[in-house]
């Protein structure tokens, strides 16, 4: 009977096993062979479509980060003014929101929250018209002030559930010792929330660096491209000429900020997420 059993048991795990080890082939297969791809030339691409060859061809790396570096540089930029922006403005109204009371609080609150049931798509002709008449067309503000502005509806969100769960003696502690209301958000707020602004600041960028409608929409100007739209115009180009190593190293390359930043704000993220479910 407890072999039976046993064998049961190995069998289900083993199905579980090969259920995920499947699962893992077809999610990380495709980044191996962006890479593999992003070192060839183009008869190693055709005569080994699915594995490495060698030689390696570092010059594809060259010439792809000669078409991109600009456009990396603009989109680091607007993503981190962006995302300083979207922490900044979201804790100040959400301290507001958690820690002061006043007429229409409540309906003002929900009003903010019911634009994240709105498509971003729906807004794109009216903020277009907008920024247009602004002047700000061909710029980096006519992409950090909507990215601002768009990311304030989940940042009050999620920071205003956060504040107003804690404790009200801490804030009437620091009254008491003759703290103004900036002192409080500047000493207090943000310390305890520090978690969730960086997991905020990271979408943030992960949103700005991988947006396309926007950037195409407002910015003709090559030099100020984002790296989205750099990447379109690069593999457009390499693609037409068929030389796919240059390509998918642009793809490489586009992509280690990325895992950078999840490399080195894993553990935040993690804790941000976490400490806002618990909170929230």
């Amino acid at each position: 009977m407890g072999g039976t059993m046993q064998s049961k048991i190995l069998r289900h795990d083993a199905s579980i096993h090969v259920v995920l080890i499947l699962a893992s082939v077809i999610t990380f297969y495709p980044l191996v062979f962006t890479l593999f791809t992003s070192f060839k030339d183009n008869s190693q691409f055709y005569a080994t479509f699915w594995g490495p060859a060698f030689p390696l061809h570092w010059s594809n790396y060259i010439d792809a980060w000669r078409r991109l570096d600009d456009s990396i540089l603009n989109t680091i930029i607007v993503g981190l003014v962006s995302a300083f922006g979207v922490t900044l403005f979201g804790s100040l109204a959400a301290y507001v929101f958690a820690r002061h009371t006043f007429p229409g609080r409540d309906t003002f609150f929900f009003a903010i929250i019911a634009l994240l049931m709105i498509p971003g798509v729906l807004t794109l002709i009216p903020l277009f018209l907008l920024v247009k008449d602004m002047g700000l067309l061909n710029t980096y503000w006519v992409l950090i002030l909507p990215y601002i502005a768009g990311g304030q509806a989940f940042a009050i969100f999620v920071l205003r559930s956060f504040i107003a769960s804690q404790p009200e003696e801490i804030f009437e502690s620091a009254r008491i010792d003759g703290a103004n209301e900036f002192t409080i958000y500047a000493r207090i707020t943000l310390p305890m929330a520090k978690p969730i602004l960086g997991t905020l600041a990271i979408l943030s960028l992960l949103s700005t660096w991988n947006d396309y409608i926007w950037p195409s929409v407002t910015l003709r100007n090559p030099e100020l491209w984002t790296i989205s739209l750099q990447l379109v115009s690069f593999s457009s180009q390499w693609a037409s000429l068929q030389q796919y190593g240059p390509m998918f190293a642009g793809y490489v390359i586009a992509s280690i900020p990325l895992f950078l930043l999840f490399v080195f704000t894993m553990r935040l993220f993690i804790e941000g997420l976490a400490t806002g479910a618990i909170k929230a």
